[in-house]
């Protein structure tokens, strides 16, 4: 039985304003240490599989806390949780930016995603609950709209950053902000855990965290060098990974009060919008961390130079996020959804063919055009996939959710960087002068352009499997 709440006395304003500063944020610092990587890798000398954890930590902590956040939003106040996540979020800030090197600023990445990784969760749970089903796609394209401005800005912001202070204040920004969105949720965040705990289910909890971890590691293992894909530490990750997921499921249909209620997947369009938000999210994230590496390292050019040239993308990718939410409401996902895959296919295919001359007007147009094929994807498809839930089901529904967007998020980041770091030391050991500057731009461009074949190859099964989605008839 659901907690009963008069929904006139949310204040829905500060309420959302609270959680929406805490999700800008976190977005905010992962997108902005994307400009940051080209330097923290001179800086620590370290490679790009090295310096690629620091995004796929991130994503990892994420993959493996969110899935049991349905279990811990019934289980504990919603306050004490939110409370909780952003100790954990200003805790790993603090860290980061004095870290003196880069096992410091790994650990304080880690510590703020177990942050992000509670907080998550609360925001689309309150959305569901609060709004009714015939607003959902207004409101959560304005979550998306004010949670998108985030890769908008933080890049550019992040650009001046590197040019005029130094990547440690990436994490100093974000605190004071934090700080705020505390005091907003102490005051007016409700209560939106049910009244029946459902128990810990210990083994559970460990199937779920050695299946996503298991198979991210894996993923993130096969781009080193002196590993790859047939290396034990990578076989084994997967053998773990993949069983420990089979048992998970397995052991959550024959518990009474699972952590995890993955009957949500006999929903059809539930399953739809989950495997259009996998293929989208390979696209989005690996292009978050390949673009930016590709402007700096592949053109020559500052880091200010390369968080302007994304800025376009981004703000219209904020932008689009609550058009689409109005176009998803009036005409349902299939009319919104195919065209997104349609943008994102031309552009990932005039990526994949990139080089030292390109103009920068180039990726301005294509990056943009990507940004808003991905949000015309990412926001309909979610919805619609949540409306065929059941209230109760909710907190599940989120929870698997904002797993597959990190854990995607992450195998798609950890492939491409494989792929791009294969195909550069492929290059370079066919040429006389591997260490040459020039060269080395070009053995860079030359992983990327395969990195986004890869894109390619997703970006065409996104649309044939789009045309098959359908709109939900909510009837509660």
């Amino acid at each position: 039985m659901s907690k009963k709440f008069n929904k006139k006395q949310v204040k829905v304003v500060p309420l959302m304003t609270a959680l929406l500063i805490c999700g800008f944020m976190g977005m905010f610092s992962e997108t902005a240490l994307n400009i940051a990587l080209h330097h923290l890798m001179i800086e620590f000398e370290v490679s790009p599989a090295t310096v690629q954890w620091l995004m796929t930590s991130y994503l990892l902590v994420l993959g493996t806390l969110i899935p049991i956040s349905g279990l811990l939003i019934r289980r504990f106040k919603t306050k004490k949780i939110f409370v909780t996540a952003l100790v954990f979020s200003i805790t790993g800030l603090v860290l980061a930016a004095n870290s003196p090197n880069f096992t410091v600023l790994l650990l304080g990445r880690i510590i703020q995603a177990c942050g992000t990784g509670l907080a998550t969760p609360i925001l689309f749970n309150t959305i569901l609950v609060v709004f009714p089903p015939h607003r959902r796609g207004v409101a959560m394209g304005t979550v998306s709209l004010v949670m998108m401005f985030a890769p908008a800005i933080g890049p550019a912001i992040a650009g001046f950053i590197m040019e005029y202070l130094s990547w440690h204040w990436v994490f100093w920004i974000p605190i004071p902000f934090l700080l705020f969105s505390l005091c907003l949720g102490l005051v007016y965040l409700i209560d939106l855990s049910i009244e029946k705990k459902p128990a810990f289910d210990y083994i559970s909890i460990v199937l779920s965290t050695l299946g996503f971890s298991g198979l991210v590691m894996g993923f993130s293992l096969a781009g080193e060098e002196q590993i790859g894909w047939s290396g034990l530490p990578v076989l084994l990750s997967f053998l773990i990974g993949g069983t420990s997921l089979l048992l998970f499921g397995r052991r959550q249909l024959t518990l009474e009060e699972p952590i995890l209620n993955v009957r949500v997947f006999k929903h059809p369009m539930f399953r739809m919008g989950i495997g259009l938000t996998v293929l989208s999210n390979f696209i989005i994230f690996s292009s978050n961390l390949l673009l930016p590496m590709y402007i700096q390292g592949g053109l020559g050019l500052s880091s200010s130079e390369a968080g302007l040239l994304l800025l376009p993308g981004g703000i219209l990718n904020g932008i689009m996020a609550l058009v689409t939410g109005h176009l998803f409401d009036k005409f349902g996902p299939r009319w919104v959804v195919i065209p997104g895959f349609v943008f994102g296919l031309i552009s990932v295919v005039v990526f994949s063919q990139i080089s030292t001359a390109t103009e920068g007007f180039t990726v301005i147009i294509f990056y943009t055009l990507l940004m808003v094929g991905m949000s015309m994807i990412t926001t309909p498809s979610q919805t619609n996939g949540l409306n065929q839930l059941d209230r109760i089901n909710y907190p599940d529904g989120t929870a698997i959710v904002n797993t597959t967007i990190q854990t995607s998020g992450a195998i798609g980041t950890a492939i491409a960087v494989g792929i791009l770091n294969k195909s550069q030391n492929a290059f370079l050991s066919h040429v006389s002068n591997p260490h040459d500057a020039a060269v080395q731009a070009e053995g860079l461009i030359h992983g990327i352009q395969n990195a986004y074949t890869f894109a390619v190859i997703i970006a065409i099964i996104g649309l044939i499997c789009s045309l098959f989605i359908k709109r939900v008839i909510v009837l509660k």
